[in-house]
């Protein structure tokens, strides 16, 4: 909630951010961490007409984050899309592997950049409040092009058994129920959980289901 300075007193504005994703997953994960961070006002859309009718509604955010694959997006257009619905203020792209030829564009485009949705909660909020400043952010394991040529080149890197793993997550299941279901043991699904993050480049185990889903893994 937005709260206005009291007269003769100074308080930090919020930054209005709209973050729109077609899965209810990142959207919970990411309005649960601003929960926790006052200077943040969060708005959620499921695609991007949503978005679109929000910002056409509320004015212009400080930020509009799309995410690349979602509902009315076709590519990169939706994005010029919600740029010019921003009236140019920052708006940037949301995505887990994007390919060298998506960043190419979107800067080209004079987006605000891109935000991982395998990066860290710990760096996520600068990332956001330098983007909202005005600044272009693009993570520096994007900007290293080898790594980016090799992206997108394999199919699933997960093993069988990992991906039998996997789709119990998506369920939302603990490593014990996991374990029971496949006749493992526990110390076998966490080991395997702990592949699975390695493999899909996320740093938790809600994070590899989202990669998992905007990659087509499951």
């Amino acid at each position: 909630m937005t709260t206005a300075a009291s007269s003769g007193s100074f308080q930090a504005s919020v930054i209005r951010v709209l973050i729109a994703d077609d899965h209810a997953l990142v959207l919970e994960m990411f309005e649960h961490f601003f929960s926790n961070l006052p200077d943040f006002e969060v708005t959620t859309a499921p695609d991007l007409d949503t978005a679109l009718s929000i910002i056409s509604s509320e004015g212009p955010f400080d930020l509009v984050l799309v995410d690349l694959n979602m509902p009315g997006m076709n590519g990169t257009s939706g994005l010029a899309r919600a740029m010019e619905a921003n009236s140019g203020r920052p708006t940037g792209l949301l995505t887990s592997d994007p390919a060298a030829q998506v960043i190419s564009e979107i800067l080209q485009m004079g987006s605000s950049g891109v935000i991982l949705k395998t990066a860290s909660l710990k760096d996520l909020a600068n990332e956001i409040r330098f983007m909202a400043a005005g600044g272009r952010y693009v993570p520096v394991e994007l900007i290293d092009q080898q790594r980016l040529k090799s992206r997108g080149t394999t199919k699933a890197p997960l093993s069988d058994r990992e991906m039998d793993v996997l789709g119990l997550l998506t369920e939302g299941r603990p490593n014990r129920e996991i374990a029971e279901a496949l006749s493992l043991a526990e110390a076998t699904v966490k080991m395997h959980v702990k592949s699975i993050c390695t493999k899909l480049g996320a740093s938790n185990r809600t994070q590899a289901v989202i990669v998992a889903r905007d990659m087509n893994y499951i």
